[in-house]
């Protein structure tokens, strides 16, 4: 397909350390730019509205072609902004992170946090294509790294034991980049089957959301106290949360809950929380889209592969988790 004009949206940093990877290529050449600030903090209704008047400035029309070159946020954003502008123009994402690739660029979901919640405003629109390549993680700091490897580490638990097997092994002090593209083509293609199978969220694309319910709640809290944290640390932490879920109601193998959250402990380090905590991140957790009826749900396990989705989990029960969450590991 042919468009009519081209344009590329980046964040600061990925303007900076990304664009000159791909700014000769044929494809680029007569690209418009458009370069919005970076962060989650960022990932607001008032930076897509930059978008959107970029773009209608710009000339752009719905014969128009975006193409999002960053991490979650730009192609989280970027999908919206082209979902919407204009009743949707084509995008095209590539993730220039770890966690773009695993997550945020696959599947179809798009969006922006409002109100204090993590992607509360958003659409379902699929990108014409997702462009993996993996050299942009050599931009990546480690912090970065470890964000994006938190996705891949719960595709292990939602698919099979080898999987998981090869994440907890995998050196993340020298990391061996052959062996970590291989991983990601993995991840990716548990993500991708789930998606084809479900693409709405009605089922078992739920399965997708294991960690999220706590983990999104943990991000949210951090950023309204004004200390914020990667995606992907809110997600290891809300794992071993929803792990110890797993393993108290769902007769996930104890040994297992053990030796995955030692991992994340030893690599995420712990987001301090205290007992006066609790009842703001349960109200942040009934906001979640997963929710019904005001009742928290969860995707919790049984077994590494399988997966219990829409499990209503009780107050008392989430305040015992972030009790083992802050002292029982």
């Amino acid at each position: 397909m042919t468009y009519d004009k081209v344009f590329v949206l980046t964040d600061e940093t990925t303007h900076e350390l990304c664009w000159p990877v791909v700014k000769d290529s044929e494809s680029m050449k007569d690209a418009q730019h458009i370069v919005i600030p970076a962060t989650d903090a960022n990932k607001t209704l008032e930076t897509a509205s930059i978008v959107w008047s970029e773009l209608g400035n710009k000339g752009a029309t719905r014969h128009s072609l975006l193409i999002n070159l960053g991490g979650g946020m730009v192609t989280d954003l970027g999908g919206f902004a082209a979902a919407t502008f204009k009743r949707g123009i084509k995008f095209i994402n590539i993730p220039t992170t770890l966690l773009s690739m695993v997550d945020a660029s696959v599947g179809g979901k798009t969006g922006v946090n409002f109100n204090g919640f993590k992607n509360e405003v958003g659409v379902f629109r699929e990108p014409v294509k997702v462009i993996l390549d993996t050299a942009f993680l050599r931009t990546l700091d480690h912090e970065n790294i470890l964000s994006g490897y938190a996705e891949m580490l719960k595709h292990g638990l939602i698919s099979d034991k080898e999987h998981l097997a090869q994440l907890l092994a995998f050196d993340l002090d020298e990391i061996d980049y052959s062996l970590l593209d291989g991983m990601i083509r993995k991840s990716v293609a548990v993500k991708k089957k789930i998606v084809e199978t479900d693409p709405y969220e009605q089922g078992i694309r739920k399965a997708l959301n294991f960690g999220h319910t706590v983990g999104h709640a943990v991000e949210s809290f951090a950023l309204q106290k004004g200390t914020p944290v990667l995606h992907g640390y809110a997600v290891a932490w809300g794992m071993i949360c929803e792990l110890y879920l797993s393993s108290a109601y769902y007769e996930f193998p104890t040994e297992t809950m053990r030796e995955v959250v030692k991992f994340i402990t030893e690599h995420y380090g712990k987001f301090e929380i205290g007992c006066d905590d609790y009842e703001a991140l349960f109200q942040l957790m009934r906001h979640d889209k997963k929710n019904v009826a005001d009742k928290v749900k969860m995707a919790l396990l049984s077994e590494v592969g399988k997966v219990r989705i829409n499990r209503t989990v009780t107050k008392e029960q989430i305040f015992e988790a972030l009790d083992f969450y802050r002292d029982g590991q």
